[in-house]
């Protein structure tokens, strides 16, 4: 039955997986000091399936703050060796560590004085001893049926990888906002998308003083369109705010409406939030809160923008 081999496939490669666990040692918390300490870009290669798998690992340590590129082999001994600089360093990927290719550019490396990590099914190995750092990533039996096809052992081999890329960043203290910056574009961009990004600034932020008349109050809300009004003080931080609704009340409670200040009709102690928090975020507090918009401070409450509801559905995400 297709589905008993499926099963079968599916189990030698999660065994493959967990097999690598107790291999962790000091090995590998060398590996992510090198990785680290790496004044260059982090050269990965590898020959055929390998190869693959290594241009997965660079593209996900590019993607998480670590320059990284990927190196063929085959095309490294005409020419694209030029792409290795002194303080690179390069990790190689060969189940067998015998790989012909590989092995040409050992001599390259080592004259390049650049620093070399194997991930390698074979800790004796030719390209096991070259290296500085070698991680064992070799499996019991691939599962393919006739037991030849790169199946199992690459499935390590991108495991490890991505265990030392998410281990580098921590170690860098890579957060969401570093992730932000790196994936602007397409549905994965905007699901890290900023305040920042998308609140309004400077002249397009609605503000008045504390002790401004309630005109002064109406005509800056019906110039800034966004429903509400900040009440700041003559430094710029933050009092109060002022909403349609807060008006409608005023309104509604008769007097001297023309005659109030500012200071009367706020609301004091508004809802805030950090430039840098993110957009879902900033989208919970709004319909926890049943509220439409929050005001942008910095640490000592000066008004740095408003995000308005709008803005956030606006990014097609929400």
């Amino acid at each position: 039955m297709p589905r008993d081999n499926a099963r079968r496939v599916l189990e030698l490669e999660a065994r493959a997986i967990l097999d690598l666990i107790p291999r962790l040692d000091e090995g590998f918390d060398r590996a992510v000091e090198m990785l680290h300490s790496c004044s260059g870009r982090v050269v990965v290669t590898g020959m055929g399936k390998s190869g693959l798998i290594g241009a997965k690992i660079a593209a996900t340590l590019s993607s998480t703050g670590t320059p990284s590129l990927f190196l063929h082999p085959a095309e490294a001994v005409h020419g694209d060796i030029g792409m290795v600089v002194p303080g690179d360093v390069v990790l190689a990927i060969s189940n067998s560590g015998e790989t012909a290719e590989l092995l040409a550019l050992l001599e390259l490396l080592r004259r390049l004085e650049v620093g070399l990590i194997a991930l390698t099914g074979v800790r004796d190995s030719t390209l096991s001893r070259y290296a500085q750092v070698s991680l064992d990533v070799g499996i019991e039996h691939e599962a393919s049926p006739i037991g030849l096809v790169p199946t199992a052992s690459t499935t390590a081999a991108l495991a490890m990888g991505d265990a030392l890329t998410v281990a580098l960043m921590d170690r860098r203290g890579f957060n969401t906002h570093d992730y932000a910056r790196l994936h602007p574009g397409g549905r994965l961009g905007r699901t890290v998308l900023t305040v920042a990004g998308l609140m309004h600034t400077g002249d397009a932020v609605p503000r008045a003083l504390i002790e401004a008349p309630l005109s002064e109050i109406i005509r800056t809300m019906n110039d800034g369109k966004l429903g509400m009004c900040c009440v700041v003080d003559r430094e710029g931080r933050l009092s109060g705010i002022i909403t349609d609704g807060d008006l409608r009340r005023a309104l509604g409670r008769g007097g001297d409406f023309l005659g109030l200040r500012a200071q009367i009709i706020m609301v004091p102690d508004p809802v805030t939030i950090d430039r840098d928090e993110l957009a879902a975020r900033a989208l919970s507090i709004l319909e926890a809160k049943k509220i439409t918009s929050l005001v942008v401070i910095d640490s000592l409450r000066h008004v740095e923008g408003v995000l308005h509801i709008h803005d956030l559905w606006r990014t097609q995400l929400f």
